[in-house]
């Protein structure tokens, strides 16, 4: 299984690094647990910046750049999280959005989450990263996750309704990306395979 986690945190370290690690590590564990071997991929966009806008004003990435929207495009599964500025999600997560191919979340599994400075601002995940992900048809799991400093407690805890929400958004990321249909490695696998099972006329070989 391939996980991707996108953090558009601005600061380092980053509230929103720090629920992604959150996110990531309860996702690994249930996939774990389902008997999957997993490759975390941990794409910070702060990092990116430059790249990002060079390819909306040239029309083409960079070669750092190439290889997360390919990995981005490879996986199983997505968490995104966004500080949320201006009741949104920022320019800078926009903005990478906004230079993925139109088909690369088509169904794909995606968590979502956010970050800010008060709770008042929640509901962006609903009225802005939400409308956003169906707009790219991506499979976005029921329970997105926000988190305000206060969520946080001492030496890099949490607080208990925070942990709960990430437990709960984990699982179910884990569970959409277990049930993902075949790849096309595996549909060829199995067509290749079919001689050998079956009779000349498509009977199912005996023995």
């Amino acid at each position: 299984m391939k996980l991707v986690v996108i953090s558009a945190g601005l600061s380092l370290p980053s509230s929103s690094r720090l629920l992604a690690d959150r996110l990531t590590d309860t996702t690994r564990r249930q996939l774990t647990a389902d008997g999957h071997d997993v490759d975390v991929h941990v794409v910070e966009l702060r990092d990116l910046a430059a790249d990002i806008a060079h390819v909306m004003v040239a029309g083409f990435p960079g070669p750092e750049l190439s290889d997360v929207l390919e990995a981005v495009e490879e996986a199983d599964g997505v968490i995104a999280v966004s500080p949320v500025f201006a009741a949104s999600y920022s320019g800078l997560f926009k903005s990478f959005v906004d230079v993925l191919d139109n088909t690369t979340l088509a169904g794909k599994p995606v968590l979502l989450a956010a970050t800010g400075g008060t709770a008042r601002h929640s509901l962006a995940l609903e009225h802005a990263l939400r409308p956003l992900f169906a707009y790219l048809r991506a499979t976005v799991v029921p329970t997105a996750v926000y988190a305000t400093s206060e969520d946080w407690g001492t030496a890099g805890g949490s607080t208990d309704a925070l942990a709960d929400r990430v437990t709960l958004a984990g699982r179910e990321l884990a569970a959409l990306m277990g049930a993902r249909p075949a790849t096309t490695e595996d549909t060829a696998s199995v067509e290749q395979q079919l001689p050998a099972l079956t009779g000349p006329c498509g009977q199912e070989a005996s023995g």
